[in-house]
């Protein structure tokens, strides 16, 4: 069935949506029989302390922490009302904070029990004076991650150390079994002005994932949102990782990573051939 696995809604800060019930309406427009609502769940309590960059970046990271049973009171109301038209599930597009497992196992144990769907995904690394955000700007990636690390491949072997990370993370019953667009730390890779493809060593971490990707039977999120990035217009992993994950038989779904009305079904005729 023709399914999205990765939407956001108009409770995301970042995003433009003004009401979900369009998005579900033009998605069924579109011929989809299956939605998958993941906004970005609240960020740990206690991030301040580690927070680093322009504050910004945290402001509009997630939804707060005080809309989530708003979130699950309207997203059901629209799960019921076009029951008898797509499927909708709805979940969390959940980050990982090595720093705070324990409050993200409290989380999910507390509204996982709600969810049937998620995905699990890396935005922010050690940079200057913090944790800081890697997809928000170039400027925000270039000095406050990349030029801290020393260079764009090593922050790449950071971005993959992490991800890794987050898949081996003991989150409890409810941690989301697909890993979110695992080439984000590349969104900015036209812009620089140094070395921006995969080392040997980054492709062999990469394979390394791949492979306990494999092992553990997560999924991956095919997310197209990366063809329309200017420093990118590529899918979200790129095809030669793609392609590896399918020799390995790890399954994608799709994922338009709407975040505006315009954003529904965005890319899917261009990665059909890998779902």
């Amino acid at each position: 069935m023709k399914r999205d696995g990765h939407t956001h809604t108009e409770f995301c800060p970042h995003g433009k949506v003004e009401d979900t019930e369009q998005l579900i309406q033009q998605a069924i427009r579109l011929g989809f029989k299956e939605y998958s609502i993941t906004e970005h769940a609240p960020l740990p309590k206690g991030i301040e302390k580690f927070a680093g960059g322009d504050p910004e970046v945290w402001k509009t990271a997630s939804m707060a922490m005080n809309n989530v049973d708003n979130y699950f009171k309207r997203m059901n109301r629209l799960r019921k009302k076009y029951a008898s038209d797509i499927i909708i599930h709805i979940g969390f597009e959940l980050d990982y904070f090595s720093e705070f497992e324990g409050w993200t196992r409290d989380f999910l144990a507390e509204y996982g029990p709600q969810t049937d769907d998620g995905i699990l995904s890396v935005h922010f690394l050690e940079g200057e004076g913090g944790l800081r955000g890697i997809d928000y700007s170039f400027e925000e990636y270039k000095t406050g991650v990349v030029d801290y690390l020393g260079s764009f491949q090593k922050t790449q072997k950071s971005y993959y150390q992490k991800v890794l990370a987050s898949l081996e993370a003991d989150l409890g019953p409810f941690k989301p079994t697909r890993l979110g667009h695992i080439s984000l730390c590349q969104k900015f890779e036209r812009f620089f002005e140094e070395p921006t493809d995969y080392s040997f060593e980054n492709t062999a971490l990469v394979h390394t994932l791949l492979t306990r990707i494999q092992q553990e039977k997560y999924s991956l999120d095919l997310n197209t949102a990366g063809f329309y990035k200017q420093g990118y217009q590529q899918s979200y992993p790129q095809v030669w990782i793609t392609k590896k994950a399918i020799e390995l038989g790890i399954p994608f779904v799709y994922g338009s990573d709407t975040h505006a009305l315009t954003d529904v079904g965005q890319g899917y005729e261009r990665i059909t051939q890998y779902l």
